[in-house]
């Protein structure tokens, strides 16, 4: 078995100013490190326990399944902000049949993003 140290979600957008604005403005993430130089330079943001690399340039959106899943602690107060600044909302935070309350959003692209709540009750903060 391979031996994985680190790992990051690479997306080449469509127009990598638009995308590198929507992921460090609207949505707020840190900066982990840039490198290159241009309008198709690198950016990769801290998301949690991996990174997301927003580099190059693409000609067509990223695939359709091409999905982002991001833990908050509080999905309706992440809701409020993402709306304040703009977000495309797709659907506002809801709790679902298997616990979780989710709240869905789209990139410039149209990557959707899964942003969710882990309840405090909810089995996946307990180990058995």
């Amino acid at each position: 078995m391979v031996h994985v140290l680190s790992s990051r979600t690479l997306l080449r957008p469509t127009d990598p100013d638009r995308s590198r604005a929507f992921y460090g403005e609207a949505l707020g993430l840190a900066v982990y490190r840039e490198f290159g130089t241009g309008p198709e330079r690198g950016t990769v943001y801290f998301l949690g326990g991996g990174f997301l690399e927003v580099s190059g340039r693409s000609e067509t959106p990223p695939a359709p399944g091409l999905q982002l899943w991001l833990q908050v602690a509080d999905a309706e107060a992440a809701y409020e902000e993402l709306a304040a600044r703009d977000v495309e909302i797709l659907r506002p935070p809801k709790k679902e049949p298997w616990g979780l309350v989710e709240m869905w959003i789209a990139d410039p692209d149209g990557v959707r993003i899964a942003v969710v709540e882990v309840p405090e009750d909810h089995p996946l903060r307990y180990r058995p």
